[in-house]
């Protein structure tokens, strides 16, 4: 004969929205009583069925269920949860019983809805501040900073993503933030506050549940989607990925017929343009979180912290950002998923944990697809994707700068001196904190990130890194390939490529190869305008042979389920250096002190100095191994992790930048070299090279031209494009 229990698996989400209509008015006059939510009954660790779900007694007496000691398993019951400011136990409701919450609801027709109580008092205490994310890049996406001016203040959200209504291509954020028609919205890019667009004026607040999800119970129930549209003004300036998630994967579409319990405790990740990453589940369904003049109002997820995560990390100025899940990572060899996203944040909410813990903050988030639906829009997926995390700029521009100082043939060096501010960016700039390049100018070791990856050379991406540290079938990896110098060619590189199916062939020696053996003939022909533009673009991929994490197959993680060092390229490359510039800036001068000087490299043309990349990226994972700076990563979390990894691995990037200086200074001078011979002096420029004429050489399209791995070949000693 069955029973309650085995009949409660069989509850729909209809079947609990029913119920909390029925219960409402009873449960929100509990004096206790906050808030309420549908999901799976939360198991306390210590509860006798929290591993034997046959156990005989279920429930641990007297321990207030919280949120962080109690979570659903497999064998949860679909239930309403009940959130209440104070616990007590049945005992203690003798003398007023009907404030109790009941265990079960009981509806007109026959259904029985279980209860969940869950103490979590609503929480006021302040947060500790973070150090927000920087944004290097000049082409925009999801996880950027929206800003708009109003009546004196500066409203604050997060970019979500790309959408189209087929006609036009939107940024989509906050209703508050967007605000009416023609309203002008701003970014933030390396510390610049640059107009994005405009608002269209077209969003969606607070619709009845009973017509955003017809059939479902909820009378004077508004659900709250809070989304706004901004139409951006330059689509080419965009990309549909999403900062520091990446690619998007297909939306989840959810409706009255696909949404279902099996949501809850799915893991989710963003990146918030006030927090960076966060990293949550969700917890529950449906929040009601306040009630005004009758109307109650709730958020279609509460997104809760991970198991063992004090927190969820959101804090205003995340409202917008879009909730990806985030699946199990994939088996060595398998190709990473793209994230689906399934929700947009509109603002969060601290709740205490009951147990005199510290406050926890949770994400509100709205369904994506209702709020898609309701704006008649798509989600953009497909538009500059397939673009890798960058090194960040004040590695690429120290390299740069730095390599200026180090060439010992006197004319160059002079030259070179006269232009270090076009190439890289002097020390007395760099060391203080905000934007190391303007809006009109890039310096010319960046330029390979904030201008050609959307003005150029939306292919170049490949031509940035190497996994040098991949095996193939035979369980050999590049750099034992190339340990003594040799199989450094494009027949090769794509023979094994073609062995492990890469998806995406690194190809950063090869850019290197091609774009010396442009200098060598801009030296032979006296151009020095043309040779310094392509030595200070040069800097870049030389730049990125210094850098561990982009060489290596852990540049997103170990690959063996550690979500969080997905993001360890970011915080490294980016956050770590960009916090400590200062500190950056004086080790490398004490290590000049004490370091030996590399002797001149001897000419060679590109073949060689792609040769010398291979020798500087060896060096690299040598001295610094890539897993080392992940495991570092996933070991620290929250403000205290950049500043562990500084302590840590501060010394070793700062000789790895001092190493690629120095290689990048001597492959300068083997191209000058190389191209000069006989053919004459060259006159000594009086001043540096104007901004605009090094910018119009590289918005040149067919200045120093980027080709693919698999579009190459060598002949002799010369690389050609197929």
């Amino acid at each position: 004969m069955a029973t309650l229990e085995n009949r409660f698996d069989a509850l729909s989400i209809k079947d609990l929205l029913d119920a909390r209509e029925a219960y409402h008015v009873h449960l929100a006059h509990k004096e206790n009583v906050f808030a309420t939510a549908i999901g799976l009954y939360l198991i306390r660790d210590l509860d006798p069925d929290a591993t034997d779900p046959a156990a005989a007694q279920k429930f641990a007496k007297s321990k207030p269920r919280t949120l962080r000691n109690a979570s659903p398993k497999q064998w949860s019951w679909p239930c309403v949860l009940v959130f209440v400011d104070k616990w007590a136990d049945l005992d203690d409701f003798r003398k007023n019983p009907e404030q109790a919450v009941p265990p079960m609801l009981y509806l007109p027709d026959g259904r029985v809805i279980p209860t969940c109580v869950v103490f979590a008092e609503p929480s006021t205490t302040s947060h500790a501040g973070i150090t927000p994310p920087t944004f290097p890049s000049d082409l925009l996406g999801g996880g950027y900073p929206c800003l708009s001016h109003v009546q004196g203040m500066d409203r604050v959200a997060s970019i979500g993503c790309l959408v189209t209504d087929g006609d036009g291509v939107y940024a989509l954020t906050n209703r508050h933030v967007a605000g009416p028609p023609g309203r002008v919205i701003k970014s933030v890019v390396s510390g610049l506050e640059q107009t994005i667009g405009e608002s269209a004026g077209r969003d969606a607040g607070k619709k009845p549940l009973e017509s955003v999800y017809p059939g479902w119970a909820g009378s004077r129930v508004m659900v709250n989607l809070d989304a706004g549209l901004v139409r951006v003004t330059d689509v080419k300036r965009w990309t549909s990925q999403v900062y520091a998630v990446g690619e998007i994967g297909p939306i989840y579409d959810l409706d009255t017929l696909s949404f279902n319990l099996d949501l809850i405790g799915l893991p989710v990740k963003a990146h918030g343009a006030a927090s960076g990453v966060l990293a949550g589940q969700i917890g529950a369904l449906f929040y009601r979180y306040k009630s005004v003049a009758g109307t109650d109002y709730v958020s279609d997820f509460l997104i809760a912290p991970r198991k063992g995560d004090a927190a969820v990390g959101t804090r205003p100025g995340d409202s917008g950002t879009i909730w990806f899940h985030e699946p199990d990572a994939p088996s060595q060899g398998e190709l990473a998923p793209k994230l689906r996203p399934i929700a947009m944040q509109w603002g969060g909410q601290a709740l205490l944990s009951g147990d005199g813990g510290l406050g926890a903050r949770y994400a509100l988030g709205s369904c994506l697809a209702t709020i898609c639906r309701e704006l008649e829009v798509d989600v953009v997926a497909d538009w500059n994707s397939g673009i890798p995390e960058t090194w960040g700029e004040v590695g690429h521009v120290k390299v740069g700068a730095l390599a200026c100082e180090l060439i010992d043939d006197q004319f160059l060096s002079n030259v070179f001196m006269l232009n270090q501010a076009n190439i890289g960016v002097p020390d007395d700039t760099l060391g203080p904190t905000g934007s190391v390049h303007s809006a009109d100018f890039s310096p010319l070791a960046d330029v390979a990130d904030l201008v050609w990856r959307t003005k150029r050379f939306t292919t170049d991406g490949s031509n940035h890194f190497a996994d040098m540290d991949q095996e193939d079938s035979k369980g050999k990896t590049l750099l034992e390939y190339t340990a003594n110098g040799g199989n450094i060619t494009p027949e090769f590189w794509n023979a094994f490529y073609d062995d492990i199916h890469a998806e995406k062939r690194g190809a950063l020696p090869f850019r290197v190869w091609a774009m010396v053996d442009e200098m060598v003939g801009y030296a032979a022909a006296g151009d020095l305008l043309r040779f310094v533009c392509a030595a200070g673009l040069l800097g870049h991929y030389v730049g990125d042979a210094c850098q561990p994490l982009h060489i290596s197959k852990f540049h997103h993680g170990d690959g063996s389920g550690g979500k969080k060092g997905a993001d360890v390229h970011s915080v490294y490359e980016t956050g770590m250096l960009d916090a400590n510039r200062a500190a950056l800036i004086a080790k490398i001068e004490d290590l000049r002190a004490t370091t030996v000087a590399p002797a001149a490299a001897t000419p060679g043309g590109g073949r060689d100095a792609a040769k010398q990349v291979v020798k500087l990226m060896q060096r690299t994972v040598k001295a610094l191994p890539p897993i080392e700076i992940v495991n570092l990563f996933n070991s620290v979390s929250g403000p205290k992790r950049i500043e562990t990894m500084w302590r840590k691995l501060g010394d070793r990037t700062a000789a790895r930048i001092l190493d690629g200086s120095y290689t990048l200074a001597r492959i300068w001078e083997a191209a000058w070299k190389e191209g000069r011979g006989a053919s004459g002096n060259v006159a000594m420029p009086a001043q540096p090279f104007t901004h605009k004429k090094l910018s119009d050489l590289y918005n040149n399209k067919d200045f120093t031209p980027s080709w693919q791995l698999e579009k190459l070949t060598s002949v002799g000693e010369k690389l050609e494009n197929l």
